[in-house]
């Protein structure tokens, strides 16, 4: 992995739009269906919105239904952590990047095989580039 990335609060809001600030770095959640990536086929690559960080390949994007960008696998499991999320009564995993722990999502052990994971993701912390 590469060297960690910490910006001061200040710093984060000028790089990022509101939503996604308040989805990458204040662990927001954006509405089902509303995000712009969830019904992207387009072949290429999800990055972090705020390290550039390559995360997801869209050959591991898949429909789960949701109304979020699901993944089986990310590129490489170092540049994603798993932290235990107790928020609002539950407990799930939360999804970050390594990188600069920008909040991606939630991973469940319900998607499909090879791996049985789904990484239920925000459109608004991920930066999509399509494969040339």
């Amino acid at each position: 992995m590469t060297e960690k990335i910490t910006k001061s609060e200040a710093e984060w809001k000028t790089q990022l739009t509101p939503e996604e600030f308040h989805v990458a770095r204040k662990k927001g959640t954006e509405r089902a269906f509303t995000g712009k990536y969830h019904d992207n086929k387009e072949k290429g690559t999800y990055h972090c919105i705020c390290c550039k960080e390559p995360l997801f390949a869209s050959s591991t994007k898949f429909d789960s239904g949701t109304g979020w960008p699901s993944f089986w696998e990310p590129i490489d499991p170092a540049n994603v952590g798993e932290i235990e999320d107790r928020s609002f009564f539950m407990r799930r995993t939360e999804v970050v990047c390594n990188k600069c722990d920008g909040h991606l999502g939630h991973v469940f052990p319900d998607g499909p095989e090879p791996t049985g994971l789904r990484y239920c993701l925000n459109s608004a912390a991920l930066d999509f580039k399509k494969e040339e």
